[in-house]
């Protein structure tokens, strides 16, 4: 019995490579290595073109600022506005206030955005910054609230026009606590003056506090994740090592050719 099943077994173990067997292994092999030679050149152009998103960003953070009416013309027609520096002049609407969840240092809070009505009629939601969670209340803090004209420099803002994913908890306008910047949202139950109209992206003010009591300005956080020369790296290796495997295969099959009995 142990013999017979002995016998099976090396039997199936030296079961000979068909021609078909041959066919399949290499057609598999090499759609593999075609697979991970494609994911490894997609992640070098993503490479380039992250290469080239982070360098746009960095020229356009350190230009000189510009007046937030002109972002708003390249906003409708269609350019891209995000991180350019700009500067506004205005009076803030601080009954308008909306509150984004956040942390600073490891500490909870919240960042203020408060609606500013610019001399033109026009209405921007400006991030003014971080106050601590228990300081959510304006009247917590109403010497840092700015009244009459105020001149502010930032960064433009791209508003999300949805969730950033299915994890980010819905924005709640009743309880005026948001958890990603929609304008559309924040919009909701705000009163503006008539003839206004509110522009549809964000400004981030700079680090200036106009109070010790101020939301703690210079919150934009401008980390571009760039990991793509590692997962080219990874594909491509992948790769080399397949075609390595594929070619031991080949060389083994040459050599049983040489071998094979000839009859």
């Amino acid at each position: 019995m142990g013999m017979t099943e002995a016998a099976g077994s090396d039997t199936h173990e030296s079961r000979p490579l068909t021609r078909a067997r041959i066919i399949a292994i290499l057609v598999v092999g090499l759609a593999a290595l075609g697979v991970l030679v494609a994911l490894g050149a997609w992640q070098v152009e993503r490479l380039h073109w992250k290469e080239g998103l982070i360098a746009t960003i960095d020229a356009r953070i350190h230009a000189a600022p510009v007046d937030v009416a002109d972002v708003a013309r390249r906003a409708a027609g269609g350019e891209d506005i995000d991180f350019v520096p700009v500067e506004a002049k205005g009076r803030f609407l601080h009954d308008g206030e909306r509150y984004f969840l956040a942390t600073r240092e490891g500490a909870a809070g919240w960042h203020v955005l408060t609606p500013m009505l610019l001399a033109d009629k026009t209405v921007v939601f400006v991030n003014r910054g971080f106050v601590p969670y228990e300081r959510k209340e304006p009247a917590t803090r109403a010497s840092g609230n700015a009244l009459g004209e105020t001149a502010i420099t930032g960064l433009a803002r791209t508003a999300p026009t949805e969730k950033p994913n299915m994890f980010v908890p819905d924005n709640d306008p009743v309880k005026n606590a948001f958890f990603w910047r929609s304008v559309p949202d924040m919009a909701e139950g705000l009163s503006l003056p008539p003839g206004s109209r509110l522009l549809p992206f964000l400004v981030d003010a700079g680090p200036g506090q106009v109070s010790p009591d101020a939301p703690i300005g210079g919150t934009t956080v401008i980390e571009i994740p760039n990991s793509h020369l590692e997962y080219a790296i990874t594909w491509f290796s992948l790769a080399a090592a397949l075609a390595v495997i594929l070619g031991m295969f080949l060389m083994h099959l040459r050599r049983r050719s040489r071998v094979a009995p000839k009859g």
